[in-house]
């Protein structure tokens, strides 16, 4: 009856073994690494995701927006970001929003703060997860605003990035293994980004 449930509100998989264990039961699903014998054929796949991604920057999260993996692409987002941010395990959030990381160089930063803090909190209420309370507490303190709401005319929330001389415009798709059977899978999620204009797609193309 617990998992019929937790599989109709579509609970996921750490918080369904919780529910389990709340009520005298064994866990259900297992939590291996990405090293795990088991893993190897998804931890390729997703590999060969972000490869086939570039030029363009891919990142393999989390639940809590650790970088598990990235793309080479990558690299010139971290370029000018302070050392502690950038030192393993990389943070997403803290990375994009913090004062000595991308925040200086995002031309629209209260648009993608506010996109990206709703993102933190609605995961923090749902799954009751006290790290990413925790996480969306910390981010939302650090300098900056919310103002610049989505315009209504636009198709995405773009990410605007000062990088060299240039601004380049991206939009993010997000992909996760939706028949996860085990709790790491099912936290993983890849953060694909894309040329928001034909400016940014030759930038880009003009640097590989």
């Amino acid at each position: 009856m617990i998992e019929r449930l937790a599989g109709y509100l579509d609970v996921p998989l750490r918080e369904r073994n919780q529910l389990m264990h709340a009520a005298g039961l064994a866990p259900t699903y297992p939590e291996r690494g990405l090293d795990a014998p088991e893993s190897l054929a998804v931890s390729r796949a997703l590999q060969s995701i972000m490869d086939a991604h570039l030029p363009f920057p891919a990142l393999l999260l989390d639940r809590w927006w650790d970088v598990v993996d990235r793309n080479a692409a990558t690299d010139f987002l971290l370029h000018g970001c302070a050392a502690h941010l950038v030192e393993p395990p990389i943070n997403a959030l803290r990375l994009t929003l913090h004062p000595d990381g991308l925040a200086p160089r995002i031309t629209n930063l209260g648009q993608w703060r506010s996109h990206l803090l709703t993102q933190v909190q609605s995961r923090s209420e749902r799954d009751g997860d006290a790290r990413l309370h925790e996480l969306a507490a910390e981010v939302a303190a650090y300098p900056g605003d919310d103002v610049g709401r989505p315009v209504l005319t636009d198709v995405v929330v773009p990410l605007e990035l000062r990088v060299g001389g240039a601004e380049l415009r991206f939009f993010s798709i997000s992909a996760a293994v939706e028949s996860a059977m085990d709790v790491t899978v099912d936290e993983l999620r890849i953060e694909a980004f894309y040329p928001a204009d034909e400016t940014t797609r030759n930038a880009i193309l003009g640097m590989s």
